[in-house]
């Protein structure tokens, strides 16, 4: 009835609202991970650059020069290790975003015809029989449907929950955090970069140098 189709017009809008906000969310992540690959491209630039100038000052035999170089290089390389997790971690959710917005198009679509299809079969109803009656297949449909997309959403809402609640215990929990613990208490090889290592491995590429820069 008249009824239900105002009722299903609301329902499109309200499914419109929706999927726009799903689309801005997508272009959110799109921006932001290109602006998570600038960082990563910069903090890999200043990296060779300190490497560069550090290597030349050990050769001058400036070593405390070349320490403070090693300590910021430390510094960058764990924040371009960090800018390439996030970069992989936004990579996943715009992927996830694009399957979201799609099957939610697709499925707009299909609606948004049945409510074409709906609209033109009332009003050929009411152009036959001149008043405008009861319609308990429509009715019906409708309420399986809203049924049907109240569970969905429901579902959607405790899987996101269950995903957020798993992928922060498994960061917390998992082989990865208990080697950075055990690293972190000297058992086993660092798994993150330090000044230490980093003036070590200069002072090697210093010393491969020396040959070259006497002759």
């Amino acid at each position: 009835d008249q009824n239900a189709l105002l009722i299903l017009d609301q329902q499109m809008r309200d499914a419109t609202g929706a999927l726009d906000k799903a689309k801005k969310a997508l272009a959110i992540a799109i921006a932001q991970e290109g602006q998570e690959a600038q960082r990563l491209d910069a903090t890999r630039a200043r990296i060779e650059d300190l490497e560069t100038r550090a290597v030349a000052a050990l050769e001058a035999g400036r070593d405390d020069l070349a320490t403070e170089a090693a300590e910021a290089i430390a510094t960058l390389e764990a924040e371009r290790d960090a800018s390439a997790t996030a970069r992989a971690l936004f990579a996943a959710e715009i992927a996830k975003l694009k399957r979201h917005v799609l099957q939610h198009q697709m499925r707009f679509s299909q609606l948004e015809r049945g409510r074409r299809i709906a609209r033109a079969a009332e009003a050929v109803r009411i152009a036959r029989r001149g008043r405008v009656e009861a319609a308990p297949i429509f009715e019906g449909t409708l309420a399986e449907a809203e049924a049907t997309l109240s569970r969905l959403r429901e579902r959607q809402l405790e899987a996101d929950a269950a995903e957020a609640a798993f992928e922060a215990l498994d960061a917390a929990t998992g082989p990865i955090a208990v080697a950075e613990k055990l690293s972190a208490e000297g058992f086993g090889p660092r798994l993150k970069p330090n000044a230490a290592d980093v003036l070590a491995r200069l002072r090697q590429r210093a010393a491969g140098a020396e040959p070259t820069s006497g002759a």
